[in-house]
């Protein structure tokens, strides 16, 4: 994973099976029934995502050595994978009234 300078966001460099190669915006990291997956924003070359999809991996990071790159890798359970899509609707539906409620209180008169 690296940081890019320009925005702050992180970003993961993937090598797909076909071999495209995709950048992701990482959009968050999830922990549903003790594992952790994380969730990416496919982006095309000029930084941006064309139609909303993201896409769900498990991913570990190494406890003992926190210098080497996490690992992802894909989920073939159906149960699996919707429970991680469940936890990440979840997930936008707090982000999204965290950002109603800053909404409502810069509208608030001092």
């Amino acid at each position: 994973m690296q940081k890019e300078n320009t925005s702050e966001e992180m970003t993961v460099d993937l090598d797909l099976e076909d071999g495209a190669h995709v950048t992701c915006a990482v959009v968050t990291i999830l922990t549903v029934a003790g594992s952790d997956y994380i969730v990416l924003l496919p982006l095309n070359e000029q930084g941006q995502n064309d139609n909303g999809e993201v896409w769900f991996y498990r991913y570990f990071e190494d406890e003992e050595h926190p210098e080497q790159e996490p690992v992802l890798e894909y989920i073939d359970d159906d149960e699996e994978y919707e429970a991680v899509g469940d936890a990440f609707d979840e997930y936008l539906d707090t982000v999204e009234f965290d950002e109603m409620i800053d909404m409502e209180e810069e509208e608030e008169p001092q």
